[in-house]
């Protein structure tokens, strides 16, 4: 009964009159605002990345931490099972046509990303033991003014209950129902360990969430990536087949599928834009935590290094639908595999009994970094709303939600996930729209930096 209340609302909240308008308008917003500056500043951001990517940066500590730090910390929360289950259960919901709005949800949101990012850099402060924050909560209070502060406590008291509770029970749920399958690990006990494993990195504060996240992220994105790429090459064949699948089921899926299986356009926009808000978090108001505390010598900088932590979440959702569509083990209707089981079945049939086990360890990996990412924003706002205190307290009910996650119900614990993250994306949003000429002031400085220094260039290479 609760699952299916929290369904039918989520319908509305997840609908083409609610979130979905004002996400895909947001992010809309922003790419014209910005002169798709996704697009212009691509390159630029990718230097800036390639010249502060490094696996051994400096320690972060409570001041800070470096450009690539920050950017592995926010790729760690959106490279989770939103990539790995959750793509598999919008095509499940959706049909194959719900990948083309997931990829329109990343291409929106590297904007709106920016302008996160950009807002985050410009309203950090620290808090009263000197530990650097930022975030909506900051950027909505420091930049809307003192009577937006209820606006900004909602918020906090969301992202906590939506991630930091909620969310990351989606995260160990999905890891120990990855473990069931593949190995037969007794679900408690997957949470127990994981919980246990959290806990380390968690007592280590943003030192140590920068440098497991700094390592792990590369590597498990190399990994999930290489297994896609020999999957899809020895099925080169279907690949052509299976993009026409996508784009025809999206704008006409009743030709693919017909009405029996109730697979709508409004179902694929749906779930494409749900599970794409899920996988890349862009307007969700969740990784302007972690780029807040970048170190970098203007706010635009970590803006255009925040873009490749969607575009990272648009190549991994990109390869888990691939892999599903050319396998072959797709379908809808009831009683039809969806989630992480659905993902596992499709990397078994192309990579025989290892391809489960594959996935698995790939899970493990994603959504233990999403944990530890997720915390860390649940950490932000424990700050804001107590200025520094109750951090352990916090600590403890996470590992705990953490534990008893991973025997729920899956259906249950997605559902809930959606709602939470919901509630926390509209107060984002307000402040979004309400701050956007700092966005657009911000960037235009400094592109006059940057023709700056290039005339400053060219006149010594004239001289």
């Amino acid at each position: 009964m609760l699952t299916q209340w929290i369904t039918e609302f989520n319908s509305f909240l997840w609908g083409p009159f609610f979130l979905i308008p004002l996400l895909c308008g947001t992010g809309l917003f922003y790419t014209l605002r910005l002169r798709f500056v996704q697009v212009r500043k691509f390159g630029l951001a990718l230097r800036y990345l390639m010249g502060a990517a490094t696996l051994f940066g400096k320690r972060a500590d409570k001041t800070g931490m470096s450009s690539f730090q920050a950017l592995a910390t926010a790729i760690a929360a959106q490279v989770g099972t939103g990539n790995v289950a959750g793509t598999a259960t919008a095509m499940v919901m959706g049909g194959p046509g719900a990948l083309l709005w997931l990829w329109l949800a990343a291409f929106f949101g590297m904007a709106t990303i920016f302008a996160e990012a950009v807002l985050a850099q410009t309203f950090k402060s620290a808090d009263s033991e000197g530990h650097a924050v930022g975030g909506p909560a900051y950027y909505i209070t420091r930049g809307m003014g003192p009577g937006a502060k209820p606006l900004a406590v909602f918020f906090s008291i969301a992202i906590i209950i939506a991630l930091g509770f909620i969310g990351n029970m989606v995260q160990s749920n999905t890891i120990a129902e990855a473990f069931n399958s593949a190995f037969g690990v007794n679900r408690l006990v997957v949470g127990v360990i994981v919980g246990a494993l959290a806990a380390l990195v968690f007592i280590g504060g943003m030192g140590r969430i920068a440098g497991v996240t700094e390592k792990l992220v590369p590597a498990m994105a190399i990994l999930y990536v290489a297994g896609g790429v020999y999957v899809l090459v020895t099925h080169a064949d279907a690949i052509i087949p299976a993009f026409t699948l996508i784009f025809t089921s999206a704008f006409d899926p009743q030709a693919v599928y017909g009405g029996a299986i109730g697979v709508t356009i409004r179902e694929a926009m749906r779930y494409g834009v749900a599970r794409g808000l899920f996988a890349n978090e862009a307007g969700m108001g969740s990784t302007p935590h972690a780029h807040a505390v970048a170190r970098v010598e203007h706010p635009c900088q970590q803006g255009l290094v925040a873009i490749f932590g969607v575009f990272t979440t648009f190549v991994i959702i990109t390869f888990t639908a691939m892999v599903i569509l050319v396998s072959g083990a797709l379908t809808l209707g009831p009683g039809a595999a969806t989630g992480i089981r659905l993902t596992q079945a499709a990397y078994t049939a192309n990579m025989g009994g290892f391809g489960g086990s594959f996935v698995a360890v790939c899970l493990f990996f994603f959504a233990f970094s999403t944990i530890v990412g997720w915390y860390f924003f649940g950490a932000q706002n424990m700050r804001y709303l107590f200025n520094g205190k109750g951090i352990s307290v916090y600590r403890a009910v996470v590992v705990i939600f953490v534990v008893l996650g991973a025997s729920l119900h899956v259906e249950l614990v997605w559902q809930l996930a959606d709602l939470f993250n919901g509630m926390m994306v509209v107060p984002n949003l307000i402040a979004l729209w309400a701050l956007n000429k700092i966005v657009v002031r911000r960037l235009n400085e400094f592109e006059g930096l940057l023709a700056a220094c290039d005339r400053k260039t060219s006149g010594k290479g004239e001289a």
